[in-house]
């Protein structure tokens, strides 16, 4: 019994050694190719990508008209790029405007797909910034216990400052806002979920720009009575550089179209291999980490069988030949970091 006991341990020793050897080659590998990976994205004078359609307009004078009736703003971020998005609200005097008019609370959604080994650094950075009331979250899973906080932190928020001409009022009204495709919905659905066990209110989506105009009140809470005032995602008619449009848009807060899906996998590709995620080696079976994206995408599209056919000029006459679906290829690997399949993330 003892021999065979002493056997199985021997096994499960000799498995967890194999198991390091293995990963400890990998590593090996990713990083003997460290040193030839870009420190310096090219944007290739590319401009920035503004996208600033009506409803975003409309959306912020609706804002201003309901914030008399509002006790707390709900200001919600995309946790991979916290800093980014809050210098971002800075840039728009409107959204400043309103913050400064009301308490509020800042939440780092998404919190899942971000990498958040440094989670204090964050905090004592925005406390830098006067950011002092901040909750981290993940919308979509069904139990987010950090949600279930949410209403006793408001209360107290609320209750540190005046209510001025809402005094007498015995229920209260919050108002999210954010720029597009960072949860505000979500934020919605998930508190009704949480506190009044009831389904949906709020459309979601993917994608920027499916709320479309402020909504009517949307009860979250019968103990208080508490109301959210959904927005649609709005973002400053300027943004100030290359590079923060790109982070936007590969979280997906500009539209794909609006940039290319070819230099969005290509930023992806970049970000991945400087912050040293290789995750994507694996997913994709790819011999090893690569810095060049048709390579990759290459891989991507004989993995997933996304090719496409294309007739080709010959000296004998037009040939049919079957080639890669670049833009396909490139749709699944944004996807996927979107998805959180390519690891936790941290773009600030």
């Amino acid at each position: 019994m003892q021999l065979s006991q002493s056997k199985c341990s021997l096994k499960a020793n000799e498995g967890r050694w194999i198991y390091i050897w293995v990963n400890s080659m990998k590593l090996y590998q990713a990083l003997r190719h460290v040193d030839k990976f870009r420190t310096v994205f090219d944007f290739g004078g590319r401009e920035v990508a503004h996208w600033f359609p009506g409803h975003m307009a409309k959306g912020l004078k609706q804002m201003r008209a309901n914030l008399k009736s509002v006790d707390c703003i709900i200001e919600i971020h995309d946790a991979r790029i916290s800093f980014l998005l809050y210098y971002t609200i800075k840039q728009n005097p409107v959204f400043q405007d309103t913050l400064s008019a009301k308490p509020h609370l800042l939440i780092l959604n998404k919190m899942d797909l971000a990498d958040l080994s440094n989670k204090q650094r964050i905090l004592k950075k925005l406390e830098k910034e006067g950011m002092t009331h901040v909750l981290f979250t993940d919308c979509l899973k069904q139990r987010d216990h950090n949600i279930k906080k949410l209403v006793p932190k408001v209360m107290d928020i609320i209750a540190s400052k005046p209510r001025f001409n809402r005094e007498e009022i015995t229920n209260y009204c919050l108002m999210v806002i954010g720029v597009p495709n960072v949860g505000k919905s979500s934020l919605i659905n998930s508190l009704r979920r949480t506190n009044l066990k009831k389904g949906r209110a709020s459309r979601v989506g993917g994608e920027p720009g499916i709320t479309k105009a402020v909504l009517t009140k949307i009860q979250v809470c019968e103990r208080p009575i508490m109301y959210l005032l959904d927005t649609p995602g709005v973002l400053p008619p300027k943004i100030e550089s290359v590079e923060t449009g790109m982070k936007l848009a590969l979280c997906g807060t500009i539209l794909d179209h609006l940039v290319g899906e070819d230099i969005i996998a290509d930023y992806l590709l970049y970000s991945l291999n400087r912050l040293g995620k290789f995750s994507y080696v694996d997913k994709y079976d790819l011999q090893e980490p690569s810095d060049d994206i048709q390579h990759v995408l290459k891989r991507i599209a004989v993995k997933l069988g996304k090719t496409q056919r294309v007739k080709a000029i010959t000296g004998v006459g037009n040939v049919t030949i079957t080639i890669p679906n670049y833009t396909a290829a490139a749709y699944d690997f944004i996807r996927a970091f979107r998805k959180g399949e390519l690891g936790q993330v941290m773009l600030d």
